[in-house]
C-alpha cells in the first residue's frame, strides 16, 4: 500500500478511493465565468476528482487563480520548460503542479520548486513520459529510465522536506507502462497516477488505458488515474468513471445498459443512445438504466434496471423496477426515459 498525499481537501494513496482526472483542453480564460464554472461543475457530477490545466506563461496569473476560484474540484497546474512557472503557479494556491524532469532543468531549479511547494501545503506529481526522459541509454529499457529519474526526483524533493508526492510513468505502449509501474512500486511506497501518454482516439486511447489499467489495478497499483483521449474530456471522465464502477470500485453514477444493433431490432436504440447519454452521465444518481431495441432481450434487462426503455415499432415501452410504467410514441421516448431517472429516487 503506497503512503498518503494530500491534494488540497482529497487524499491520494494509502488506500483512498482510486480518483479520476482529466485535463482542460483549451487555454486557460477561455470560457466565460458563469460557462466555465458550469462545465467544471458538469465534470465532477460525471466523476471527475481533479482538474489539470496548462499554464505556460505567467502572464495567465490571473487566469489561474480565477480556475482555482471557480472550479469545484483542486486544481493541478501542469508546467513545462521553466521552473519560475511552477512557483508562480503554486502562489496562485493550485493544488498540485506536475513537473516533466525530462524538461524542468538541472537540481537546483527542482529543489527551489520543491521548496515553495512545501511552504504552500502543494503537492507535486513527477510525471514522466516515454518521450522525454531526462537522460537516455546506459543500456536500460525504456522502463527502467523512467523509474530511475522518477525514484532521484523523489529523493530530491524529500529532502526538501516535501512529502505530498505522485509520480506518473508513462508511455504510449502498454506493456512498457506495466513495467515501469510495476518495478516502481516494488522500490517506493509514493502514490501512483495511472496513464498511457499519447494513446490515439477514443478508440484506440479507451482499449489500450482499460488494458494497462486493469491488469494495474489487479496487483493493487495505481491511486488516481486518467484516460488520454484525442477527443472529448468528457470522454476521458466517462472512461474513467465506466471502468471504476465495472471494477467495483466506485459505485455513484448511472449505469448505462443498451443493446448493439442486429436484425430483430425495430426500434433505434442506437439513436435514442445517443440522444440521452451525455445528460445521464451528468446525473448524480446511483442506479442503473436499461435502454433495448427489441423484445427478445428487453423485457428481460428491462427487470433488472431501475427504469428501462423496449421499444418495438412506433411504441416504446418504459419501465420502472421491471414495471411498465406507460407506453410512449417513439419520438416521446428520449423524454420520457429523462423524466423518469429525473423522478427516480431508489
Amino acid at each position: 500500500m503506497t503512503r498518503i498525499a494530500r491534494i488540497g481537501d482529497l487524499r491520494i494513496g494509502g488506500g483512498s478511493p482510486i480518483l479520476l482526472q482529466t485535463m482542460y483542453d483549451r487555454p486557460l480564460g477561455s470560457e466565460g465565468e458563469d460557462e466555465f464554472r458550469a462545465h467544471m461543475i458538469s465534470l465532477k457530477t460525471m466523476g471527475c476528482d481533479i482538474m489539470r490545466f496548462s499554464y505556460p506563461r505567467r502572464e495567465e496569473h490571473d487566469k489561474l487563480v480565477q480556475a482555482v476560484r471557480l472550479c469545484p474540484m483542486p486544481v493541478v497546474a501542469d508546467i513545462h520548460f521553466d521552473y519560475r512557472n511552477a512557483i508562480d503557479a503554486i502562489r496562485c494556491n493550485v493544488a498540485k503542479i506536475r513537473i516533466n524532469p525530462g524538461n524542468i532543468g538541472p537540481r537546483e531549479r527542482t529543489m527551489e520548486v520543491a521548496r515553495a511547494a512545501r511552504l504552500n501545503g502543494c503537492a507535486i506529481r513527477i510525471g514522466l513520459n516515454s518521450g522525454s526522459l531526462p537522460r537516455q541509454g546506459d543500456g536500460l529499457t525504456q522502463a527502467q529510465l523512467m523509474v530511475r529519474s522518477a525514484l532521484e526526483y523523489v529523493d530530491w524533493l524529500q529532502s526538501a522536506g516535501l512529502e505530498d508526492i505522485v509520480v506518473s510513468l508513462k508511455a504510449s505502449d502498454v506493456d512498457s507502462t506495466i513495467e515501469a509501474y510495476k518495478e516502481f512500486s516494488r522500490l517506493s511506497d509514493v502514490p501512483l497516477h495511472l496513464g498511457i501518454t499519447e494513446a490515439g482516439g477514443l478508440l484506440s486511447s479507451s482499449v489500450r488505458s482499460t488494458v494497462a489499467f486493469t491488469r494495474l489495478l489487479d496487483l493493487g497499483i495505481g491511486d488516481t488515474l486518467r484516460y488520454s483521449i484525442c477527443g472529448s474530456i468528457e470522454d476521458e471522465v466517462a472512461c474513467g468513471a465506466e471502468l471504476l464502477r465495472t471494477l467495483g470500485k466506485r459505485k455513484r453514477g448511472i449505469r448505462i445498459i443498451a443493446c448493439p444493433r442486429c436484425g430483430r431490432c425495430s426500434f433505434d436504440s442506437q439513436a435514442l443512445i445517443a440522444a440521452v447519454q451525455p445528460a445521464l452521465l451528468a446525473m448524480d444518481k446511483e442506479m442503473t438504466v436499461a435502454v433495448m431495441g427489441c423484445v427478445v432481450n428487453g423485457p428481460g434487462e428491462a427487470k433488472n434496471a431501475d427504469i428501462a426503455i423496449s421499444g418495438l415499432g412506433n411504441e416504446v415501452m418504459l419501465y420502472k423496477k421491471g414495471e411498465v410504467l406507460c407506453t410512449v410514441d417513439k419520438d416521446k421516448a428520449a423524454q420520457a426515459l429523462m423524466d423518469a431517472v429525473e423522478a427516480y429516487n431508489g
